[in-house]
C-alpha cells in the first residue's frame, strides 16, 4: 500500500471523517471541507483522481460529476501500511517484538484482547498447539 502525501492525507481526513453517505462526496464537497487551503477545484480533482487510481478511493458517476468514498477504513488503511513496514526486510519477529516493548500498557492490553478475541475465531483454536 502507498503511503501518501500531505495533501493527500488532508483529502483522505476528509472522506474519512466527513459524513459520507453511501454515494460519497463529490469534489466541490472535499474542496468546501478543505476551507482553511487555498486549493484550486482541479487540483481536489486531480488529488482524488490519482487517489483513485491508488485503489484509495472508489468512484461512481453522477451525471457529469464523480462521488467519491474511501475504499477501505482508516484502521484498515494503517493496519495495511503497519504489515507492508514489517515487509521492509529483516526479521518480521524482531520487528513485532519491539513494536510490542514500544507500546503503552493500555494499548498492551487492547493488542492482548485482540489477539485473544482471534485465537477463539480460528477453528481448532482451543485443541492446543500442533504436534
Amino acid at each position: 500500500m502507498t503511503r501518501l502525501g500531505e495533501l493527500e492525507r488532508a483529502v483522505m481526513d476528509v472522506l474519512w471523517d466527513g459524513p459520507v453517505d453511501r454515494r460519497g462526496v463529490t469534489v466541490r464537497e472535499v474542496a468546501d471541507a478543505l476551507d482553511g487551503r487555498e486549493l484550486a477545484y482541479t487540483t481536489v480533482m486531480t488529488v482524488l483522481d490519482r487517489l483513485a487510481g491508488k485503489g484509495m478511493v472508489e468512484r461512481e458517476r453522477e451525471g457529469r460529476a464523480w462521488r467519491y468514498r474511501p475504499a477501505a477504513s482508516r484502521e484498515a488503511h494503517i493496519a495495511q501500511l503497519m504489515l507492508d513496514a514489517l515487509d521492509l526486510g529483516g526479521s518480521r519477529d524482531a520487528a513485532l517484538v519491539r513494536f510490542a516493548r514500544s507500546v503503552t500498557g493500555t494499548e498492551a492490553d487492547v493488542l492482548r484482547a485482540a489477539l485473544s478475541a482471534e485465537a477463539g475465531r480460528r477453528p481448532g483454536a482451543d485443541e492446543g498447539p500442533a504436534r
